[in-house]
């Protein structure tokens, strides 16, 4: 079934010899620690590049001494965040099948995974792109956001919210190259959109005098270049993009669904989170969101490896999964947990002594100041439960059961953040919406890591009794 190959490849010995090194699962074997380290530190440096193109846009826009504008560009953030939870969804499919596929030997299978999560991607981001940008104006407001605040966040949603298939098939093309091991240049399309983005920020927010809808605008350019610069590997280099054909995308929609629908429904529980938090947020007036607009750039430039370590222990797993290796996969969790906490624990001390800076940097008036001195003084280290949690994803949604992924983060979206938040604001008002917040994240981090340790010790009970 999986025998297609294009034309010109067919008696080409150079080209059956590139693709025969390129199918070589090079994650079951080696130093698991190495893989982690190396995979993590090139996912992260690509995906930290775009968070701090997101720090630099907030930097800008708090040197046109707008106030509303850092709390507009928090409450579209929320939205965002939703859309793009949705293609990571996406890129886990691509990434656990993909892997598991080259793991086992299998570069056919891969071609069509890789070529049919994209059709995937493209119908399902259209219509949900669609969606989201007729009902804009009632989600802003049923964020909270009024007046100025809300005009800014539709005005730049409106930009935004048609590019998401571009940033669907960005996304999925990271995955499929993480998933044959190529983190460098999965993490160069990256790199290039962060640069592309620093680049037209000012251009567009100062030199045409465009402002927020500026900052959008350069968004959506980064978004095409990171498309760009991960495609090309994977048609040029991998070889593993092959023809659409209609058969062969029905037979494996199941497969791609049946781990893709899971991670999506994983992945849009944090943005439900968020959006609760943000609504109680707002509770307490535009400076207190301008706060917590501030973190929410800080957070993933401080803490990318956090945000990258499931995508990229994930294809690890994978083809270890992939070659019956449940010891190597134990190894890999085990490894991912380490290297997380001293990372964590690192980056925490630094942010104890960086409060002041960094409210003095974006000119955060008191209120917005106590939130970032909030969560640079106690929230840090908390992040490494939340580091558990995205291992516990990866392991999860690799090893066949991404349902246990959207239980864990569903629970953690509602009963870890619901009630942490509600009698966090009713007893400390803003701080306690933070700290309630992240006591949640600590709950079901240990439960995840947890249920992941439990889920790998069945499979090598299975592996033993040759099931």
């Amino acid at each position: 079934m999986w025998k297609w190959k294009a034309e010109s490849d067919n008696n080409d010995p150079l080209v059956a010899r590139s693709e025969t090194q390129q199918s070589k699962a090079k994650f079951v074997t080696g130093s698991t620690m190495r893989h982690v380290v190396v995979m993590s530190l090139s996912s992260s440096i690509g995906l930290m590049a775009l968070f701090l193109v997101d720090l630099i846009d907030m930097y800008f826009l708090s040197l046109l001494g707008e106030i509303e504008l850092a709390s507009a560009i928090g409450y579209a953030g929320s939205i965002l965040f939703f859309t793009t939870s949705v293609c990571i969804g996406l890129a886990i499919a691509m990434g656990a099948l993909v892997s598991k596929a080259i793991g086992a030997g299998d570069r056919e299978r891969a071609k069509c995974y890789v070529v049919n999560v994209f059709a995937v991607v493209i119908l399902s981001t259209a219509a949900l792109a669609t969606a989201v940008w007729i009902l804009i104006p009632f989600l802003v407001e049923l964020l909270g956001a009024r007046g100025r605040a809300a005009d800014l966040s539709i005005a730049y949603l409106r930009i935004m919210i048609p590019s998401m298939p571009v940033l669907g098939l960005a996304i999925t093309s990271g995955a499929a190259l993480r998933a044959v091991g190529d983190a460098k240049r999965s993490m160069y399309s990256t790199l290039s959109g962060g640069a592309v983005n620093a680049v037209l920020d000012p251009i567009f927010i100062f030199g045409f005098n465009l402002g927020v809808e500026g900052a959008a605008i350069a968004s959506v350019f980064a978004r095409f270049a990171i498309l760009a610069v991960a495609f090309y590997p994977l048609y040029k280099h991998h070889r593993l993009i092959t023809r659409f054909q209609s058969s062969y995308f029905l037979s494996d929609l199941k497969p791609i669904l049946a781990i893709g629908i899971p991670a999506i429904l994983t992945n849009i529980a944090t943005p439900f989170g968020n959006a609760y938090v943000t609504a109680s947020i707002a509770e307490f007036g535009n400076s207190v969101v301008a706060g917590m607009s501030i973190v929410g750039r800080l957070l993933p430039v401080a803490f990318g490896i956090v945000f990258a370590v499931s995508g990229a222990v994930g294809p690890i797993i994978g083809q270890n999964y992939g070659a019956n290796n449940m010891t190597r996969v134990q190894k890999t969790i085990t490894d991912a947990l380490l290297f997380l906490t001293g990372y964590v624990t690192l980056i925490s001390i630094v942010l104890i002594f960086s409060p002041d800076w960094i409210s003095s940097l974006f000119n955060a008036d008191p209120e917005a100041a106590a939130i970032v001195r909030i969560f640079c003084l106690y929230v840090g280290f908390t992040y490494i439960f939340a580091g558990t949690t995205f291992v516990g994803n990866a392991a999860f949604n690799n090893l066949g059961k991404a349902n246990y992924s959207t239980v864990v983060n569903w629970g953690k979206a509602t009963i870890g953040t619901i009630p942490f938040v509600y009698f966090g604001a009713l007893w400390y008002e803003a701080a306690g919406v933070i700290l309630g917040q992240a006591l949640g994240n600590v709950v079901f981090g240990i439960l995840s890591v947890v249920s992941a340790y439990a889920l790998v010790n069945h499979k090598k009970k299975q592996e033993l009794a040759g099931i």
